[in-house]
């Protein structure tokens, strides 16, 4: 079955915009009484039925629904500074969504690269993996925020800002992760400066490792969703 994403689903009655009646009809030629799957990045996973298949305004009809499909018991908010090249940060974005991520904020450092994002731009590829690895919620994507603001109105309980530079800290892996609302902070290539980190700590966060290996910002970003993901398995 093919995968969709319908974001508002009130009925039995369902209506694809344009961008998906286009690939459903014309790039993947369904036709009338095809059998499809449906998200709407809420929880909500059904399967349909297509009932009118017209490439401008497909028309499909709710044979089964399942909420809270895939619902996790932890919630993982990655803040991290966009790379220069853009194509990293979408990769990132990307991959974060196949493994497990619910929430990211684009955030503006000392030592940023890159200060304006398109917001559009990343929806779609949040929209594109979420439905590539059957996932039925969306990860929510903040505007972009700066590093003060972020680290003085949250109040996540389990709070970290990853660092490169030789402090004593933990490595991420050993801490108590299960069942948590986590927030990890990710750097630029030039990683966060000794000031941002103090005022990080002062905020209430912990200073962890990632490793010993020096990684590139979106890799950081991938490890840390990965591990947060593997402790909650």
């Amino acid at each position: 079955m093919q995968l969709f994403y319908v974001p508002e689903i009130s009925d039995t009655e369902v209506v694809f915009n344009e961008t998906e009646s286009k690939h459903a009809i014309r790039v993947l030629r369904l036709q009338k009484g095809a059998q499809i799957q449906i998200v709407d990045g809420k929880g909500g996973f059904y399967e349909a039925v297509i009932t009118d298949a017209n490439s401008k305004k497909c028309k499909l009809k709710i044979t089964k629904s399942i909420q809270d499909f895939g619902k996790k018991d932890f919630h993982l908010h990655i803040a991290i500074a966009p790379t220069k090249n853009i194509d990293r940060f979408e990769w990132f974005l990307e991959k974060c969504t196949e493994i497990g991520i619910d929430e990211i904020t684009p955030i503006l450092t000392e030592h940023s690269e890159r200060k304006i994002i398109k917001p559009e731009r990343l929806e779609k590829i949040l929209v594109s993996a979420m439905k590539q690895s059957i996932k039925a919620y969306l990860p929510k994507l903040n505007p972009i925020a700066t590093f003060n603001d972020l680290i003085s109105n949250n109040k996540t309980n389990k709070r970290f800002i990853a660092y490169c530079d030789d402090v004593e800290k933990s490595h991420l892996k050993d801490l108590s992760l299960k069942k948590e609302k986590v927030l990890i902070l990710i750097g630029p290539e030039g990683d966060f400066s000794p000031e941002e980190v103090n005022d990080a700590v002062e905020n209430g966060f912990s200073v962890i490792s990632l490793g010993e290996a020096r990684l590139r910002t979106e890799t950081a970003g991938i490890v840390a969703c990965h591990i947060v993901n593997l402790a909650n398995e």
